[in-house]
């Protein structure tokens, strides 16, 4: 298939002019991709059952086509507007709109108590609040899932730290930024994603550049939400760590 498709490429390449062929690789690069690497490791889409995803996104279309359900919650209207035009019957969307470090992390929390499902092999980090929604989540993995946070490399995650798990970490460049990112998997004792039978997938190299990603708009609330955070972390982590206390 790679053969044919490098085939057909060249010819559009050499009859097309670049102004039409490239943002039709581009496109056409968007498509195929995804479809191509679905095919090749159809063990995700039977292993993946419940997926949480504290910051929805393009993502969140791409892990609704993987897991037997989704539960999406997202504090930019935006993006909550855009997704949920978008979803699937799998995938579970919320608006929490971000109302102060303390009060947001309490109303995630009572969304996700709500939701019918009670552990997920995934939870993804790549919201606003991260370190909070990091402590959060361990309340909510299942015993062989996994944590996937998202540019891990610009937070303290002090959460992680003080727990008896492990993490790896993978970095490389991001779509439209000129500086490497880091995303880190974190677990407790076991990953599913990490068993040794998991088959490995065959996925090609290729000079494809991609399709830009769509950037959502950014808002005086999820500023504030960024600087807050800093502030009211230590607090609420300090405290929830008190003798006596439990977190859900």
């Amino acid at each position: 298939m790679t053969t044919k498709l490098h085939k057909y490429s060249s010819l559009l390449k050499r009859i097309l002019p670049p102004v039409i062929w490239q943002p039709a690789r581009a496109l056409l690069t968007g498509i195929i991709t995804p479809i191509r690497f679905s095919q090749k490791t159809g063990h995700w889409k039977s292993s993946l059952r419940n997926v949480l995803e504290l910051g929805g996104g393009q993502s969140t279309l791409w892990w609704s086509m993987r897991a037997r359900s989704v539960l999406t919650i997202e504090d930019n209207s935006d993006w909550y507007a855009w997704l949920n035009s978008q979803i699937g019957a799998n995938v579970a969307l919320h608006h929490l709109p971000f109302t102060g470090a303390t009060e947001t992390i309490t109303a995630i929390r009572k969304v996700i108590d709500a939701h019918p499902i009670r552990t997920f092999d995934v939870i993804i980090i790549d919201g606003h609040l991260r370190t909070i929604a990091t402590e959060l989540a361990f309340s909510y993995l299942a015993p062989s899932g996994a944590l996937l946070i998202d540019d891990s490399e610009k937070y303290e995650y002090d959460q992680i730290r003080y727990r008896d798990c492990r993490r790896v970490d993978f970095y490389g460049f991001a779509p439209g930024v000129i500086l490497r990112r880091c995303t880190s998997l974190v677990f407790v004792e076991d990953c599913f994603l990490l068993k040794a039978d998991v088959p490995t997938p065959n996925i090609e190299l290729s000079k494809s550049t991609g399709v830009p990603c769509r950037q959502p708009r950014v808002t005086s609330a999820m500023v504030t939400a960024r600087i807050l955070e800093t502030a009211e972390t230590t607090d609420f982590v300090a405290a929830d760590r008190r003798p006596g206390s439990s977190s859900k």
